[in-house]
């Protein structure tokens, strides 16, 4: 394998197969020098107007996708994560690019917005044109990043907003397959696949993906998930919900946490836990096609409200047992470690400057943004390997990953 300052770049585009070998040559050259100047255009990354030339047919080549540019990534984050141990952290979330264009058709619509009101009082709306992503990244107990399990680039000729489609049709009627939502599932079994050793995985999710078709596909994969749940169930018999027996469930245990007040302030505060396992049944209008699930429901509240800031109250689900106050506490670390896609998606829009791409159609964008994926990993892994084993070599070599603690 290559030394020297981007021959981890070697390695993340080895699995890369192109029916033109120059296309990967160019691939190559490309993330060089996207790399080499991180957060500028096209132009003053190309440094002249011949490799500008390229990387905008490289971008327009209908022989190169977004799967093209990730395929050698995908392909090394194998050899990441065997070179780990202990639990392995997966986690997904969406996000959204936004962009200003004249032609604002080419690239679709991600949301329609409230805009203020007109002189008479009215309100206006405007839609929103960008593309939307759903990543899966592969992140240790500790915190590093290994590296995306499965990405998935979308955009919408149209928007109707949820409140709207319930006033059609009752979305819990609704298969799966039908729905956006899908795309969690759909990561899921991705990365399962991808990663090989479906029981070592935890699969990561906020309040969005509290989806009772991704329960019972862990199930069926033989892996495991962590989700914060938002939807009162019904459980046990079904003569119950979830946060009515919750809520006759005696604290179980206190737990000190580091919290920032409105201005920054660091203090700490004490969050009551409280978790019990439950028999919860799938939504009316699905019960004929997927069965009850036995899982565990952990509670983390604040003993008290503060004025300057939310009062801290997650509520978690998971088909991992939680017999101890030792546990309860470790999966409430583990789903704290979802905050590292946010940084992740911070790295694409406010290092890369992903939003600020000038390619004009959404085929164009999506290509030049799984560049930037690769360089939003590589800055992210290099500032968490300092932390999690700063005497270890940062090179290409899977030691790196091995030294970290797993």
């Amino acid at each position: 394998m290559a030394t020297g300052t981007n021959a981890w770049i070697e390695g993340e585009l080895a699995g890369c197969h192109f029916a033109d070998e120059r296309l990967g040559r160019r691939l190559s050259m490309l993330l060089d020098q996207l790399a080499g100047a991180m957060g500028d255009s096209i132009p003053l990354a190309c440094q002249d107007w011949a490799n500008t030339k390229a990387a905008y047919r490289f971008f327009a080549n209908e022989r190169v996708s977004d799967a093209d540019n990730l395929a050698g990534h995908f392909d090394s984050i194998r050899q990441w994560v065997a070179a780990t141990t202990g639990p392995l952290l997966v986690i997904q979330d969406t996000t959204e690019f936004s962009f200003q264009r004249e032609h604002p058709e080419k690239i679709g619509q991600t949301v329609r917005v409230n805009s203020g009101q007109d002189k008479e009082g009215r309100f206006r709306m405007h839609t929103v044109c960008g593309l939307l992503m759903h990543a899966s990244l592969a992140v240790t107990t500790e915190g590093l990043p290994l590296g995306l399990g499965a990405v998935k680039f979308w955009t919408r000729t149209k928007f109707k907003g949820t409140a709207a489609l319930k006033r059609k049709i009752n979305p819990t009627r609704v298969p799966i397959e039908q729905k956006e939502s899908v795309r969690w599932l759909e990561n899921l079994r991705r990365t399962t696949e991808r990663f090989g050793d479906p029981a070592r995985c935890i699969h990561i999710g906020d309040r969005e993906s509290d989806i009772y078709e991704l329960f019972c596909l862990t199930q069926e994969l033989g892996t495991h998930f962590l989700v914060r749940t938002c939807v009162d169930r019904l459980a046990l018999g079904g003569d119950t919900t979830v946060d009515a027996v919750m809520s006759e469930v005696a604290v179980q245990g206190v737990r000190a946490v580091a919290v920032r007040d409105g201005q920054g302030r660091v203090g700490t505060v004490e969050v009551e836990l409280t978790y019990r396992s439950l028999r919860i049944l799938p939504p009316i209008g699905k019960q004929k096609r997927y069965s009850a699930l036995t899982l565990t429901v952990l509670h983390a509240r604040e003993r008290e409200a503060l004025a300057d800031r939310p009062r801290i109250d997650w509520k978690l689900l998971t088909d991992l047992p939680v017999l101890t106050q030792e546990a309860a506490i470790e999966k409430l670390r583990w789903y704290a470690v979802r905050w590292k896609i946010e940084v992740f998606h911070k790295i694409l829009k406010s290092g890369c400057k992903a939003e600020e791409a000038r390619l004009r159609s959404a085929d164009r964008l999506v290509k030049l943004i799984a560049v930037y994926c690769l360089v939003s990993w590589r800055v992210f892994w290099m500032t968490m390997i300092d932390r999690s084993a700063p005497d270890v070599d940062a090179g290409t070599s899977t030691d790196a990953a091995a030294a970290t603690p797993g």
